[in-house]
């Protein structure tokens, strides 16, 4: 009798044992398809940084231009400012010269 009671306990042990592996084959599926998510995680965070450090990169360059932009812009008014200068020197110039010119004039005319 006491081989016949071992008996039926292993087969109930065997019974159970397969009844938890069937509950396991769920939770396998389970976690099977956490670990795909979390390897499709990965490639999104992968590509996010990516395009982060693409943007990052563009933007430095925006930067760079618009500085490079800005100087120009500061040689472009300073060589106006010298222009103007120039210009002003020169219609004082050409004023000083009328104005001599007509002098001359008068005195020719007055004579």
């Amino acid at each position: 009798m006491n081989k016949s009671i071992v008996v039926k306990l292993a087969a109930a042990a065997v019974v159970v044992g397969l009844a938890g592996c069937t509950d396991l084959k769920p939770l396998q599926a389970e976690v099977d398809t956490l670990k795909t998510q979390v390897s499709q995680l990965r490639t999104d965070v992968d590509a996010a940084k990516a395009s982060a450090d693409a943007a990052s990169r563009a933007a430095s360059a925006a930067q760079s231009t618009a500085n490079q932009a800005s100087s120009a812009a500061s040689s472009a008014q300073s060589t106006a400012n010298q222009a103007l200068s120039a210009a002003q020197a020169a219609q004082a110039s050409c004023d000083a010269t009328n104005e001599k010119i007509d002098r001359m004039f008068k005195k020719s005319v007055s004579k």
